[in-house]
């Protein structure tokens, strides 16, 4: 076991947020709210993330049914409960994988309680998670979880980690759910239902173009070649700290886009439902809307092409 530099001693390393809020709003919409999701903005289809291909554009596939919804955000927001035990202690322990990220007992107990209550609630159908191995579906249907998106940030007290839900049935993924425990926040949207908040319905911001668009990452580690550089040099304004966090900025209309250039599918589950139902656009950094391409793209829709384009040419 190996202490988190960051948190060793006892040291605090950011902001010292107050307590989230105890009530919080269930998943469904608001009583007479106007349904903001558009399915006929939805730019295309994608097939379950273990397939990797692309359909062409989905005409009308059904909504999901609220009332999965609603219990999905309930469960997400209890795991984030779960995970608040663990956060900014001083004895947390921090276990290095042998893909050298990092795990703590709160990542595993969060994915334990979901796949459990998962396993109650949706006999038979599949899941995908980060800390256990996948189980298989005899539904048709699988869920994707990250049960702390960010565990970086979790265990350097960082309140900007998320929990993360998705589910993928027949017509492609269904409903996503990105909860921040320690903010007190979800964002969460499921296809044909539109996307929310607490505050609301949510929609992406109409920013068009780089020049003065804020550009969310996790880390500017892994882009490629000089197009960090690039994107400042377009205006772009450039914030880190992303991981879920920064998606659910894209969706709120706070920030105009979000990438990571290094993903897995439990990373991004949630985000293409999410961005579709909010106005927004996801694809990887191939301009595929899927979630198995080892990269994500979130954006407003209006800088989204533009983005790219700046990402590849940085490629050579």
């Amino acid at each position: 076991m190996v202490v988190s530099p960051c948190c060793a001693g006892g040291h605090r390393c950011l902001l010292g947020f107050g307590p989230p809020p105890q009530d919080r709003r269930a998943g469904r919409r608001p009583p007479g709210a106007k349904v903001t999701g558009a399915r006929d903005q939805r730019r295309a289809g994608w097939l379950p993330w273990r397939t990797g291909a692309r359909l062409g554009r989905v005409s009308s596939p059904p909504p999901v049914d609220q009332a999965t919804l609603d219990l999905a955000v309930r469960l997400v927001q209890e795991a984030g409960d779960r995970t608040l035990r663990w956060f900014r202690r001083d004895d947390l322990e921090v276990i290095r994988k042998e893909d050298g990220t990092p795990v703590t007992a709160a990542d595993r107990d969060a994915e334990r309680f979901l796949r459990e209550q998962l396993a109650e609630h949706f006999p038979g159908d599949g899941v995908l998670g980060e800390e256990e191995a996948p189980t298989h579906s005899t539904t048709g249907r699988r869920w994707i979880l990250d049960p702390i998106d960010g565990t970086k940030a979790f265990t350097c007290g960082v309140p900007l980690y998320s929990n993360l839900l998705a589910l993928e049935d027949e017509h492609g993924l269904a409903l996503g759910i990105i909860n921040l425990p320690a903010l007190g926040e979800t964002v969460w949207a499921g296809r044909g239902l539109g996307c929310w908040s607490e505050r609301g319905p949510a929609r992406v911001s109409d920013h068009a173009g780089l020049d003065g668009a804020y550009v969310m990452a996790s880390s500017l580690t892994h882009w490629p070649g000089d197009s960090v550089a690039r994107l400042d040099r377009a205006g772009a304004v450039l914030r880190t700290w992303g991981d879920g966090y920064g998606y659910a900025l894209v969706a709120t209309g706070r920030a105009a886009a979000m990438v990571d250039p290094v993903v897995e599918p439990y990373d991004v589950g949630p985000m293409p439902v999410i961005l579709a139902e909010a106005g927004g656009r996801f694809t990887d950094l191939a301009g595929e809307a899927r979630i198995d391409g080892g990269s994500g793209v979130a954006s407003n829709g209006h800088v989204h092409d533009e983005l790219l384009a700046v990402i590849r040419a940085a490629t050579g």
